[in-house]
């Protein structure tokens, strides 16, 4: 006799609906990631770009405005022991840069650390991580714009002795109206990537040799005018000084991680992202501690304090003519905008990947049959960097850059050491030498430099992540592609 109690047999072999908890950290499985890769709304990236063209994507999304210009905001915080904040600044970057190589040979495709975290600690972590790298990306983007806008202005005036009106040129909350410098170089930059990404590559490289060339030239003219007295009192304000500094430093260093947002259109990614990596950021380390302890030794370390083009102002004061910081401004303006370009670049294949999982509006995942760029996405991340460029100040952008990239960093750091235990037997084109020891060491250092930021950096950060919060509740979380029944039981069986 039947149960008349029991459920019908359809019903009791249906699989329960996961619970939040499980729904918040399912995972997506590696090996779906990589055959997901390129794979956009009616098209899909083009691989065209090889290791020289991703090491110029990271040297370009690096070298430029933690330079050329935030240098003038970090030596009055610590001294001629500025050296020293790079080095911190660096060491904190090259243990992430490890962990990202490792990473990038493992699982070559464009999220970078928002897919990293995805296939080892879950979607909600994997959101906070793509949510930070908007903040990371899509600020610093703004706030390069703004660096590139002083030495503009630097080079009409060596050229020809007028300056854009500070009413066109700065913030409001810096006496201005618009910053319409900053506005007119992400727009150019949003042009070049409308054209893919191997036109754009090619531009990029360009750029990155000018400004190379351009910081040696700062160095040649800078020693000649070098005075040791400069370094008499090294550290003035104490180890807490170097620290702050560092953390505002550590603004430099952000961009390294952009080739890994190419690992959809590198024709081996495996192989050269990791080379890519490295290489990028041993380049640009040796040329950011050199830069600054000329500059330091050229000028004294108090006559930074609210000097804006800092490297063209030293020029002109050690040559005793304006026509080498003329021609170092040329540089610094050509070389700025290349990061604009490749941190743009980055963004906008971020937010397509994040798309393709269903955690954003699908639009901006559709690629262009033609280019093989994402058109929406660029056009609408195009515009909203350029308008936080047009209204806001420099100094709160750098900050609001540096702890959503220190913040992403750390997670990073965490991913590898999961990675390897839940997945040993994933192939790894690169290993973080030290086994967990170098990853754990990168994830404190990372905490470090956050808790080095001030409040208002904090409270900016909180309520970032607060807005991004509730986007996810109410968008991503029902929408994400896991949250079907095959896509949370895929995700399970992993």
């Amino acid at each position: 006799m039947l149960d008349q109690g029991a459920p019908p047999q359809n019903e009791r072999s249906a699989p329960a609906s996961p619970g939040v908890a499980m729904r918040l950290m399912r995972r997506k499985p590696v090996e779906r990631l990589v055959a997901e890769g390129g794979q956009g709304e009616g098209g899909a990236l083009k691989r065209s770009l090889g290791l020289w063209q991703l090491t110029m994507i990271s040297i370009g999304a690096t070298l430029g405005t933690g330079i050329f210009v935030v240098l003038g905001d970090a030596v009055p915080e610590a001294g001629p022991a500025v050296t020293l904040a790079f080095v911190i600044a660096g060491l904190t970057a090259l243990f992430s840069a490890l962990s990202y190589a490792e990473l990038a040979g493992s699982i070559p495709v464009a999220g970078s650390s928002y897919s990293y975290a995805y296939a080892t600690m879950g979607e909600l972590v994997a959101w906070v991580c793509g949510w930070c790298l908007v903040l990371e990306y899509g600020v610093s983007v703004a706030a390069v714009a703004v660096g590139w806008g002083e030495y503009l202005n630097q080079l009409l005036d060596g050229t020809i002795g007028v300056t854009i009106p500070d009413a066109l040129s700065s913030a409001p909350g810096e006496g201005g109206i618009i910053n319409l410098p900053a506005l007119i170089v992400v727009l150019l930059a949003m042009v070049f990537l409308l054209g893919g990404a191997r036109e754009s590559a090619r531009a990029n490289t360009i750029m990155v040799c000018v400004k190379i060339a351009a910081l040696v030239l700062f160095c040649a003219i800078g020693f000649m005018g070098f005075k040791s007295g400069n370094y008499a009192d090294f550290m003035p304000l104490g180890m807490t000084g170097v620290s702050a500094a560092g953390a505002t430093l550590f603004f430099s260093y952000i961009g390294f991680d952009a080739a890994s947002t190419a690992g959809e259109e590198a024709k081996d990614p495996k192989r050269d992202l990791p080379r890519a990596i490295m290489l990028s950021l041993i380049i640009v380390t040796a040329l950011y501690v050199l830069v600054a302890g000329v500059a330091v030794g050229a000028w004294n370390w108090k006559k930074f304090d609210g000097s804006e083009a800092t490297l063209a102002a030293i020029m002109n004061d050690v040559s005793g003519q304006t026509f080498w910081g003329t021609l170092l401004a040329l540089g610094a303006v050509i070389s700025i905008a290349s990061v604009v370009l490749t941190v743009l670049y980055g963004q906008t294949r971020i937010l397509f990947a994040m798309s393709r999982d269903g955690l954003v509006p699908k639009a901006l995942g559709k690629v262009h049959p033609k280019t093989g760029a994402p058109r929406l996405n660029t056009v609408l991340v195009s515009l909203f960097c350029g308008v936080l460029a047009a209204l806001i100040p420099l100094g709160k952008l750098v900050d609001a850059t540096s702890i959503g990239t220190l913040f992403a960093f750390a997670l990073v750091n965490i991913a590898v050491v999961i990675l390897r235990y839940r997945r040993p037997e994933l192939e790894r084109t690169f290993r973080v030498p030290f086994g967990p020891v170098l990853p754990v060491l990168g994830f404190l250092f990372c905490a470090y430099n956050m808790f080095s930021l001030d409040t208002v950096t904090w409270v900016v950060f909180g309520c970032w992540m607060a807005v991004g919060l509730v986007f996810y509740f109410l968008y991503g979380y029902r929408r994400s592609r896991l949250a079907a029944p095959e896509g949370v039981a895929v995700a399970a069986e992993k």
